[in-house]
C-alpha cells in the first residue's frame, strides 16, 4: 500500500519516517519530496508499505501524531489517481 504523509517539517528525514513506520512492517520505500531549486524538503513524502494490514495499522496509529514540531497526515494514494497522474497529455 502507498500512502502519502503530510505536514512534516524541513528537518524530517526519509530515516525519520521509517523509525516511526518500522514497527508495523515491512517499508518498500521511502521518498521526501524536495524542491529542485532549493533543495529543500516540500513537507511531504511518500511511503510504501507492502503489506496492506500493516500499512492499515500504521496509518491508524500514526496519523494526527506529533513529528518533530507538527502532527503529521496521513492517507492512503489511490492506484488509479497515481496512474492518472503520470499520464502525459
Amino acid at each position: 500500500m502507498n500512502f502519502y504523509i503530510g505536514n512534516l517539517t524541513f528537518g524530517v528525514t526519509e530515516n525519520d519516517l521509517k523509525e516511526i513506520f518500522s514497527p508495523f512492517g515491512e517499508i518498500a520505500s521511502v521518498k521526501i519530496v524536495i524542491d529542485k531549486f532549493s533543495g529543500q524538503s516540500k513537507g511531504f513524502a511518500f511511503l510504501e508499505m507492502p503489506d496492506n494490514s500493516s500499512a492499515d495499522k500504521a496509518i491508524k496509529a500514526l496519523n494526527g501524531n506529533h513529528l518533530k514540531g507538527l502532527n503529521i497526515k496521513i492517507t492512503q494514494v489511490e492506484e488509479n489517481n497515481k496512474r492518472r497522474r503520470n499520464k502525459r497529455f
